[in-house]
């Protein structure tokens, strides 16, 4: 996977694992062979469905082990899944044409809108038919990346309770895994169908665009 580096580094990085890999995602936005199609929702329709088996299964898989052994996977299982998503949104970008409009704020939206919308309301918002990106500073986007981190923490904290499920167990975190991917790969497919508009930032006074989800 082709990584590239849009915006520079972020300062002081956490040495929680969790909070690292949310941070990081702001860094990497993985490049696309994906070409540009004639029907992009069709598209990126199946470029979800596949995505959302592969997470599911890679989850799945993850979650055999029981009891204490299985705890030492949720991290990885993690990672792994939303290394699949990022793909996943880049690969919908860039069917829609839209490559060079997918930012880290773009990123981090898509991955993370279905469930900490609120966390994201400095970030990106759709306003309308439109999406609307703040170019907001690093500081910003660093704050708001770990407080995603930490709530994405306190979820993973309930998810472990399925690992000490023999056989239901890997079902239930492939499934959530499936499902999670299909919600960030809707809210892609919904961004990158509108108009995208990339408002001016400003590094060193965080200017903060108000809107309204």
């Amino acid at each position: 996977m082709e990584a590239n580096d849009r915006g520079g580094e972020l300062s002081q990085p956490t040495q929680n694992p969790l909070l690292r890999a949310v941070e990081n995602l702001a860094l990497n936005i993985p490049g696309s062979t994906e070409p540009l199609s004639a029907n992009p929702r069709k598209r990126a329709a199946e470029i979800v469905r596949v995505a959302g088996i592969k997470a599911g299964a890679l989850s799945a898989t993850f979650a055999l082990p029981p009891g204490p052994a299985g705890m030492l996977t949720v991290i990885p299982d993690l990672i792994k899944v939303w290394q699949i998503q990022q793909q996943m949104v880049a690969d919908v970008a860039a069917c829609f044409g839209k490559s060079s409009q997918l930012n880290r704020q773009m990123m981090v939206y898509c991955l993370f809108r279905h469930g900490a919308a609120m966390l994201l309301r400095d970030v990106a918002a759709r306003v309308g038919e439109r999406v609307i990106v703040k170019q907001a500073s690093l500081r910003v986007i660093q704050q708001t990346l770990r407080k995603i981190g930490i709530h994405v923490t306190q979820q993973a904290v309930g998810k472990t309770l399925s690992r000490w499920l023999p056989v239901v167990g890997p079902l239930l975190i492939g499934g959530y895994s499936l499902m999670d991917t299909r919600k960030v790969g809707k809210t892609a497919i919904d961004a990158f169908s509108r108009d995208i508009e990339i408002e001016p930032g400003d590094d060193v006074i965080d200017v903060v665009a108000t809107v309204t989800t």
